[in-house]
């Protein structure tokens, strides 16, 4: 935090960058350390509660819905029947309350190694926790990389790694490795989504990167989809989908359009747009076709 003429900051210095994110703050309504990460919580200025782990932004009130909702609805609408999901990480809960809102979804588990994370978000982010309580839902804490390695073969429709960036516990989930028990627990037209950082920053290296590794662990076709972010490094974050089989960039148009449950950011022409990828990260993927 920082004191300035009109107040105290939060602000996330992306060092290797040199750019920063800043948020004025009001209050610190919680912090400490847990036995993974150092956990704080802020109300801020305009964008609401603020959560940080490690010094880095997780999420705030008012933006958290356009990640949530990229990281779960694309992939919902482009799979033919999702019927059982996996979230890794996602201890804040939101992109679990996004996937349950999908009647035909049966089961949704979530792992998430830090308990901490999801008390509080209940506490502070009780919006995004709506769906705890939902009889489809389960919530696990524990290590979601070998929850997935001994995952039974073939049996899931969607496992989402809704994690921080590759450093530190995350690690292990960029990994070919760990891309390879994700496609060995899929069905042959299951989907994976992996949170890919900033186009703007990561095409070169870790998105593309990705894609490599997705490849070698046997995914058929993977891409790269970019929404806006505001309080992550640039603005401008994505997901990207990889499938054993089935295509990622063909959806269920029609679905989407007739979908019965709201959505802020969401609905069939950003699906359409997202899909379209900016000419840089064509090529920053193309060389490493």
């Amino acid at each position: 935090m920082s004191d300035s003429a009109k107040g105290t900051w939060f602000t996330e210095i992306f060092g290797d960058e040199g750019t920063a994110f800043g948020l004025e703050i009001t209050a610190k309504l919680h912090e400490e350390q847990t036995q993974y990460q150092f956990l704080e919580v802020y109300d801020t200025k305009t964008f609401g509660k603020l959560m940080v782990l490690d010094g880095c932004v997780m999420l705030t009130s008012r933006d958290n819905f356009l990640y949530h909702e990229m990281m779960s609805h694309p992939a919902l609408f482009t799979h033919p029947n999702p019927k059982k999901v996996a979230i890794i990480g996602g201890g804040d809960c939101g992109t679990l309350r996004e996937v349950l809102k999908h009647p035909g979804v049966e089961k949704c588990t979530q792992i998430d190694i830090d308990e901490k994370v999801t008390w509080a978000s209940q506490q502070w982010f009780p919006e995004l926790c709506e769906s705890n309580n939902d009889p489809r839902a389960e919530l696990l804490f524990d290590d979601g990389i070998a929850w997935v390695k001994n995952c039974a073969p073939g049996t899931m429709d969607l496992i989402i790694i809704d994690s921080t960036d590759p450093v530190g516990p995350a690690e292990g989930l960029f990994a070919v490795d760990f891309y390879r028990d994700c496609l060995q627990a899929l069905k042959p037209e299951g989907i994976l989504v992996q949170q890919s950082e900033s186009p703007l920053l990561h095409s070169h290296s870790i998105i593309r990167k990705m894609h490599d590794d997705m490849r070698e662990a046997g995914f058929h076709q993977c891409h790269t989809l970019p929404f806006p972010q505001p309080v992550y490094p640039t603005g401008w974050w994505s997901c990207t989908m990889a499938s054993p089989l089935g295509s990622v960039t063909h959806f269920r148009s029609e679905d989407v359009a007739a979908k019965t449950f709201a959505t802020e950011y969401y609905n069939l022409e950003i699906h359409k747009a997202a899909l379209a990828m900016p000419e840089f990260m064509k090529r920053h993927l193309a060389r490493q076709a």
